[in-house]
């Protein structure tokens, strides 16, 4: 697959941990072996939840793990004009709308009502952005890689929020924009972002964009039955050599991908150019969390 172009695009919240080096790994492996493209994006659209230098610890944690990009990295936040147009281009077709509701507001409701959908329900208050779920596509179905064939409904995910009352734009239009900007064929990313995948369609719908292909991938979890994150501090991964051999090994046998052991404490360079040449989805278990691999 000549035009394979993949991604692997951190929230430069903290440093990369080994949940995040099984989406980045896979998606590095992905798309090597497809003989295409890998790219690094930086979504810092939230600067608030973005300490100063955790972009370039993930681009060093990267490096230390022979995970290296093709194109110059791409940062969200000086992508704010392509994201406006966007919005424009929704809010005059009337599939997005401004929003003056509080989430205090609709605690009750398990989604948004969509109390604003034609009209400010408080006009002259801050205001967000939402997509409307009532209009557009009215079922959403695809082919996710390895967990099968996905059905939603839209009007049971809600009106997501496209651009936040304090001005600073939302994920599900942001990474939207820039798949298709940047020519992403095929999405790697955990199992966490697959009841996001139905706003994205609509949204690539709406704006007349290429759907990629998406592959989803299981969680790791902790011996607590936590997903591995930043917020449930989740272990830094390592920069020096001799602690990320072997756990770059661990990563391949947590990706089903059946390393040779005696390759675990082999040079990160050699590590990767096996698992390339051997890389198969297809071996990947379809189950939606894994324990972390004890090693």
């Amino acid at each position: 697959m000549p035009d394979y172009r993949g991604r692997f695009a951190p929230t430069p919240s903290g440093p990369l941990h080994f949940g995040s080096l099984i989406a980045a790994l896979a998606s590095f492996l992905d798309a090597r072996h497809a003989g295409g493209a890998w790219l690094v994006r930086i979504e810092d659209v939230d600067p608030p939840r973005c300490p100063p230098g955790a972009d370039a610890e993930i681009l060093r944690q990267l490096e230390a793990f022979g995970l290296h990009w093709d194109e110059a990295v791409r940062y969200q936040s000086a992508r704010h004009a392509a994201y406006q147009t966007a919005l424009d281009r929704l809010a005059a077709q009337g599939l997005a709308y401004p929003c003056s509701c509080s989430r205090k507001q609709w605690r009750e409701y398990a989604i948004y009502p969509g109390w604003c959908r034609d009209t400010l329900r408080e006009p002259g208050k801050p205001v967000a952005w939402r997509l409307r779920s009532d209009l557009g596509l009215r079922s959403i179905a695809w082919q996710d890689r390895l967990f099968g064939e996905q059905a939603f409904d839209p009007a049971q995910l809600g009106d997501v929020v496209l651009k936040r009352k304090d001005g600073l734009w939302a994920y599900q239009l942001a990474v939207v924009v820039d798949d298709a900007d940047q020519g992403i064929s095929d999405v790697v990313r955990g199992y966490d972002l697959l009841d996001n995948t139905p706003w994205q369609r609509q949204l690539q719908a709406a704006l007349d964009l290429p759907t990629p292909r998406y592959l989803h991938l299981p969680l790791i979890v902790a011996d607590n039955g936590q997903k591995l994150s930043k917020q449930n501090l989740a272990p830094a991964l390592p920069t020096d050599d001799d602690a990320v051999r072997p756990l770059l090994h661990q990563a391949l046998v947590a990706l089903d991908q059946a390393p040779p052991a005696m390759l675990a404490s082999a040079p990160v360079a050699d590590q990767l150019t096996a698992a390339i040449a051997a890389w198969d989805a297809s071996r990947l278990q379809a189950q939606a969390f894994r324990p972390l691999p004890q090693g």
